[in-house]
């Protein structure tokens, strides 16, 4: 497997770009911005992106979808429960102080349980509402240890903030607890912001897991 991971733009969302050896198929997950840096990786892996993957619809996460889908010809997936959200990217543009990035047409609306294919590779749609009502985690089973890219859902020492339109405290605790601590303690977490974790060093130290 390969896979390259690309902070992007002003909040420097962790951008995924998970390729199979053999294939050369990949997906990218949560462009956000700097498609151009995220093109020269696909360029030098040789790698044909077939499928575009949003864990949720924040625009540090989804703001360069539509550039990427322009240049790569790949489908845009998305939890249906993230559309509203969408639809308001001048409104998440406002926040920020930046111009509304341009939209696009949401290909695949993904559900819990879904599996993404693409060579030899597959990943599980975890469906963990909280930090949006259509966040997403990705779980990569087939990889020793388990790779798990957490989105806003999970950060090492943290979880993703819930006092912005659609989070919900309660929710968040119950997808992390229910979803992500069922794994194995190996499991490698990919937040979308920051360093990496694991699963055993959450479930042991984040504050916000003890109780």
């Amino acid at each position: 497997m390969i896979h390259e991971i690309l902070p992007v733009g002003l909040l420097q969302c962790n951008c995924s770009i998970v390729g199979d050896e053999n294939s050369r198929e990949a997906i990218v997950v949560d462009p956000g911005d700097e498609i151009e840096q995220i093109l020269a990786i696909l360029d030098r892996h040789a790698l044909r992106v077939q499928y575009i993957v949003i864990t949720h619809a924040h625009i540090d996460h989804i703001g360069g979808a539509k550039k990427l889908k322009e240049q790569t010809g790949a489908p845009v997936y998305m939890k249906e429960q993230d559309l509203e959200l969408y639809r308001h990217m001048d409104q998440q543009a406002l926040w920020l102080g930046v111009p509304p990035p341009e939209t696009t047409t949401i290909d695949v609306l993904v559900r819990d349980g879904d599996e993404i294919r693409w060579g030899e590779l597959q990943a599980t749609v975890l469906h963990t509402p909280g930090h949006t009502q259509g966040s997403i985690c990705l779980l990569f089973p087939q990889c020793a240890p388990t790779k798990l890219l957490a989105g806003d859902t999970l950060f090492r020492d943290s979880i993703g903030r819930t006092d912005l339109p659609g989070g919900n405290y309660s929710q968040i605790l119950k997808s992390v607890k229910e979803k992500l601590l069922v794994l194995d303690d190996a499991t490698i977490v990919f937040p979308g912001h920051g360093p990496v974790t694991t699963i055993g060093r959450e479930r042991e130290w984040n504050p916000f897991l003890q109780s």
